[in-house]
């Protein structure tokens, strides 16, 4: 399986390379170093190079480095519009994937939302984001950055004696400059699995 998703990555990375390296430090944004372009992504400093990408130290052979070798090779040098803000579902022709974001992207946090809280400053500075303290609903909210230009607006709800805790995974007005449907959703879905990761790794 791991063959088939280094197939594609490659696929990307052919395509990230035939781009203006200009053109491509200012969409990312990076920062050309060497043989290779830096920035963060998932909360990890990231390499990005002709042949492999790695993260964390670490070379990807799975789906997180087809998802940034597609960023890579999609991301325009447009000015981010965070408002209005998105829900998955109001962004064109996302009928076919809410289910899987829904439950991949935001159930998945649920039983975790006490303790996404105690650390919500953590998170926000592992993903360089923030912490928004003018959310306009939710008991607590942040904003995280996945991927450079990738904004993924959280807003939680916690538990009560009458309801359930509840997440909210929103997106800026013009995300779709940046990765195309499929893409946005999958990296939810490893931000969310990242989420609890890290979580968990300050708890232990």
């Amino acid at each position: 399986m791991s063959q088939n998703f280094l197939h594609i990555q490659k696929e990307y990375l052919q395509q990230v390379w035939a781009r203006q390296l200009v053109e491509l430090e200012a969409a990312l944004p990076a920062r050309h170093k060497g043989d290779c372009l830096h920035f963060q992504a998932f909360g990890e400093p990231c390499e990005l190079h002709r042949q492999e990408i790695i993260l964390g130290g670490e070379r990807l052979t799975g789906p997180e480095g087809i998802l940034i070798a597609m960023y890579a090779s999609y991301v325009l040098p447009e000015k981010l519009q965070l408002l209005p803000l998105k829900s998955f579902k109001e962004l064109p022709e996302s009928m076919p994937y809410q289910g899987a974001f829904s439950a991949n992207a935001e159930q998945i946090l649920l039983p975790h939302v006490p303790a996404i809280q105690n650390h919500q400053q953590d998170l926000a500075d592992r993903f360089s984001g923030q912490v928004n303290t003018d959310a306009p609903s939710g008991d607590f909210s942040f904003t995280l950055y996945p991927l450079p230009r990738i904004v993924l607006y959280y807003i939680f709800y916690l538990p009560d004696e009458e309801f359930p805790a509840a997440v909210n995974c929103l997106f800026p007005a013009n995300v779709m400059d940046f990765l195309p449907l499929a893409g946005l959703a999958d990296v939810a879905e490893y931000t969310a699995k990242k989420i609890i990761e890290i979580i968990t790794e300050v708890r232990s």
